[in-house]
This record gives C-alpha cells, sequence and structure tokens, in this order.
C-alpha cells in the first residue's frame, strides 16, 4: 500500500476505533456528527483495504473480530496522536477562551454550581459560562453542549466520564423544634411527628429506611408538603418539622447550626437526587482548553460535594 492510499484510510481508522468503543455505529455515528450507513460504508472500505473482516455486526451491537481487535490497537495509537497534537496545540495558544455551557439538575445546579461560578468568571475572564437548570435527562451530543451533570450508578455508554462525589438524603429539623417536640430516636417515631416531604407520588409520606440488615418504613404526614428542597429547607429552619433533604442542600445550615440532622445511623433511601454525581461530555480525547478548565475547576471544588 502506498503512502497516498494509506493516508486515505486515516479517516476510516478513526471512525472504526470509534465504533469499537462506542459497541454499535448508531452512537458511534451521532458521536461523529455522520449517519449508522456513512459510518457503515466506511468500516466495510477499510475492511476491503486490509482483506480482513474487522467486525461481526447485528441490528443492537457490533463484535469484533480477532484480527479487528489487532487492527484496533492501531487505530486507537493513530486517533490518540492527532488527539495529542490537538491538545499540545491548544495549550499553545494562550488562556482558554469562548463559550462553554454546562447542564445539571435544577436543586444541584442552584446549590451547588451556581455558588461557584463567579469564582470561575474571575479566574478565567475570556470565558463565557452557559449555565442550564433542568431536571430533564441532558446528552450532551444530542443537546449541543459541552458538559452535562447527572446524579446516576450507572453513566451512560458513549459518554466519557468524571466521578465529582456523590449525593444521599439526610433528616433534619431545628433546634428549637426538636427541643418542642424532642428528637426521634428511631424512625418508627417519625409518626408522631410533623414531616416535610415532596409529596409527588402517592407514596412520597411512606419513608424507607436501611441500617445494616435492618429495614424500616414509616408513613409520616406534616403540615407543609412541598416538591422543592429549599422550601423544605426553609420550612424546617422555621421549626415546621422534620424535612428530607439532599445532602448538598442541607449542607450549609447544618454547618451553621440552624439545622440538626436526625437519625444519622439509618440511611433513607430515596428515589430521586441520589447517587453518584457525574459530568458526563463526548469521549474525544481532546477537549479544548475552555473546556478542559470548567471539568478541573469543578472537580477541584465539589471533589467530595456529597
Amino acid at each position: 500500500m502506498n503512502p497516498t492510499e494509506l493516508f486515505a484510510l486515516l479517516p476510516d481508522m478513526a471512525v472504526f476505533a470509534r465504533v469499537v468503543d462506542a459497541g454499535n455505529f448508531s452512537v458511534a455515528a451521532r458521536q461523529l456528527g455522520s449517519t449508522p450507513s456513512t459510518v457503515s460504508r466506511q468500516i466495510k472500505r477499510l475492511e476491503e483495504a486490509l482483506a480482513t473482516r474487522l467486525l461481526e455486526r447485528s441490528t443492537r451491537k457490533v463484535r469484533v473480530t480477532e484480527s479487528g481487535a489487532q487492527v484496533y490497537r492501531y487505530c486507537r495509537d493513530v486517533v490518540s496522536a492527532a488527539s495529542g497534537a490537538m491538545d499540545a496545540a491548544g495549550h499553545l495558544v494562550g488562556r482558554p477562551q469562548g463559550r462553554v455551557s454546562l447542564s445539571a439538575p435544577t436543586a444541584f445546579a442552584k446549590t451547588v454550581i451556581h455558588p461557584l461560578v463567579p469564582g470561575f468568571l474571575r479566574a478565567y475572564t475570556e470565558i463565557d459560562l452557559q449555565l442550564l437548570f433542568t431536571d430533564h435527562e441532558v446528552d450532551p451530543l444530542d443537546d449541543d453542549l459541552d458538559l452535562v451533570i447527572r446524579l446516576t450508578g450507572h453513566p451512560p455508554p458513549g459518554l466519557a466520564g468524571r466521578r465529582l462525589g456523590t449525593v444521599r438524603w439526610v433528616l433534619c429539623a431545628s433546634p428549637a423544634y426538636l427541643r418542642a417536640r424532642g428528637t426521634p430516636a428511631h424512625p418508627r417515631e417519625l409518626a408522631q411527628h410533623d414531616c416535610l416531604y415532596l409529596g409527588e407520588t402517592a407514596d412520597d409520606n411512606r419513608w424507607r429506611f436501611r441500617r445494616d440488615t435492618e429495614t424500616q418504613t414509616v408513613e409520616v404526614r406534616g403540615r407543609y408538603i412541598a416538591n422543592h428542597a429549599g422550601a423544605r429547607l426553609e420550612a424546617a429552619q422555621q421549626g415546621f418539622g422534620v424535612a428530607s433533604l439532599p445532602d448538598f442542600a442541607a449542607a450549609g445550615a447544618l454547618q451553621r447550626g440552624e439545622l440538626v440532622q436526625v437519625l444519622a445511623d439509618w440511611e433513607l433511601q430515596a428515589r430521586a437526587y441520589v447517587g453518584t454525581v457525574w459530568l458526563l461530555y463526548p469521549p474525544n480525547r481532546f477537549l479544548p482548553p475552555k473546556v478542559r478548565v470548567l471539568i478541573d475547576y469543578l472537580a477541584e471544588h465539589i471533589g467530595g460535594a456529597g
């Protein structure tokens, strides 16, 4: 194969590496801004040029053949070398600049991300930041975003990710409320208390707890039901009961002594806003400097935010 023929195959080699990483043609095509049929043609062209079958195809996924696995290692190195060159160039162009976009669940965005924004903008004066507050599941590829924060135990395939911490739920009440009503020592005692809960589903007032191998479910009631963590936080601070809150929402009030955590040795098993905090982005080895510095900034300042 002469150099001209080899150079013509480099794009197909990069596509092949992406298909193997993604696990199927559709995901790879979406990541590349292409179509599955175009990606399939590129893989077929590479197979014909190399005179070997690289992939076994099915409707849902692909399986790499033995020869394909060997070819993949070299194609991956080609992509890595190109990404390294771009990365090196990016570090030579000066300060990070341009607009970077980030989405996060609404309460997490307001309580954790938004307070960090002023410091980031002061540190990187040539970057504009767009923060999207949304509880809808967002895909950085489909929605044209640089970064997405998602709370999940299993980040979706086809995206790169960085773990920022974990979120769990806590029960909190004001010192005045606990002095007046007593501090519950066991989950079943919550039935005798005013409790602040979401009320989004019919059984949101059935709180489920776990401690080691012991489980407990208690039906709670209260005079104020609100599906906003900030509202429940403020109501608890004003003495209206025991509130269920994501730990990031309660952290400041607990630190200032405005709230006291109760039943700390029990795990409140919530169904939303719980789990690992993932910062997700398209799986390109090369990231623009403006995106890279935001990733590093969030990792440094959130760290174990949960």
